[in-house]
């Protein structure tokens, strides 16, 4: 994150229409698998520097240094490649075939974001994109690509905005009248004009489901996150122990957050997930946290090959099963996570003793 923008797929380009193109163009991404496709300009969104700079000015990126750098194009989509005219922002819906809130119930059990149930995302859409860039350059020869999905300094969000995908809802994320909240972007930068799509308005209204659902309270305001309080951040970004303060809220999710996409009553709409690979995985719907809290590296690279959650390690989920075993209540799962208090990680043995004395007599 944060370093080079790929180099663009062919050598030159003449930054032409091509009559019709646009039409086919969002027809096979259809048929290669995503579910919506739109196209804006890379100078599309030209408000976001600013949001950008005060997100980062306030320290709310956390320990996310990334979102530090290269703001320059972060802040600015035309700035990453000058030579770019066109933007397709697309949405891959991963819309769970079971209620995600469900598994915050059962405290002996650790809640796994449901975008990190089975196979990671990144691989598969960044593949499909390939494809549907792979076609445009042979309906339009001597033109070039990029193909982005969440690993460079993209703001994706804005300019599916723009695009006229769906909108930021207040909980930042994008939402869609015909998807809900339940789906992935990616994003096709091209030297190829295509005419933009109207962007689209909000529709929240005066709905605060999303907000009011938060444990920790990470909104400062509608459309304003602090990362330093999101559940998302703190189990996976965040080094180190916790604050403890924050500890509570965190509950029983061990890796990601789902309660601000689960509430939004637009999910009414959502549209079912077209890719199998999606689907949650048994042992990683509603794993048991004795089990869990047993993991050493090589169980743990086991257990999340092929998923999102592997990224963040051993350790650092290790750690996230003992303030969950620490906030069950239940005192049979202190053995569990009694061997871990002398971890040689030191998050994690500072995790355990914290658990052991939540769940002491």
């Amino acid at each position: 994150m944060g370093g080079r923008p790929p180099k663009p797929h062919a050598r030159h380009s003449t930054g032409k229409k091509v009559q019709g193109l646009k039409q086919r163009l969002v027809a096979r991404a259809l048929e290669e698998g995503f579910s919506k496709a739109r196209v804006t300009r890379p100078q599309a969104v030209p408000e976001i520097a600013g949001r950008l700079a005060e997100f980062v000015e306030a320290g709310r990126h956390g320990q996310m240094r990334w979102m530090a750098q290269r703001t320059g194009w972060r802040g600015d989509p035309s700035a990453l490649w000058p030579e770019a005219r066109s933007v397709l922002m697309l949405a891959e819906t991963y819309t769970p075939g079971h209620d995600p809130l469900a598994v915050l119930g059962q405290r002996d059990r650790g809640a796994i974001s449901v975008y990190a149930q089975n196979r990671d995302y990144h691989d598969i859409v960044k593949k499909r994109l390939k494809r549907v860039g792979r076609w445009l350059l042979e309906q339009a020869p001597g033109e070039a690509i990029k193909v982005f999905v969440d690993t460079a300094p993209v703001m994706e969000k804005p300019l599916a905005q723009a695009a006229g995908l769906g909108w930021q809802g207040k909980h930042t994320n994008l939402v869609a009248r015909d998807l809900g909240s339940w789906f992935f972007l990616g994003a096709i930068f091209t030297t190829v004009e295509l005419e933009p799509d109207a962007a689209e308005a909000g529709h929240c209204g005066s709905c605060r489901a999303c907000l009011d659902v938060c444990p920790t309270r990470a909104f400062a305001a509608p459309f304003q996150l602090d990362a330093r309080l999101c559940i998302s951040y703190l189990t996976i970004e965040h080094a180190g122990p916790v604050d403890e303060d924050l500890r509570g809220g965190l509950g029983n999710r061990i890796y990601g957050c789902d309660d601000c996409l689960a509430v939004c009553p637009w999910n009414k709409f959502a549209a079912k997930a077209r890719e199998q690979r999606y689907a949650a995985r048994n042992d990683l719907l509603a794993p048991p946290l004795a089990e869990l809290a047993r993991l050493d590296d090589a169980g743990f690279r086991a257990l999340c090959s092929g998923s999102p959650v592997k990224r963040i390690g051993r350790d650092r989920f290790v750690r996230n099963v003992a303030y969950a075993i620490g906030n069950s209540g239940d005192r049979g799962l202190a053995q569990a996570v009694r061997g871990l208090a002398g971890d040689d990680d030191v998050a994690v043995a500072d995790a355990a003793r914290w658990a052991l004395a939540k769940l002491a007599p």
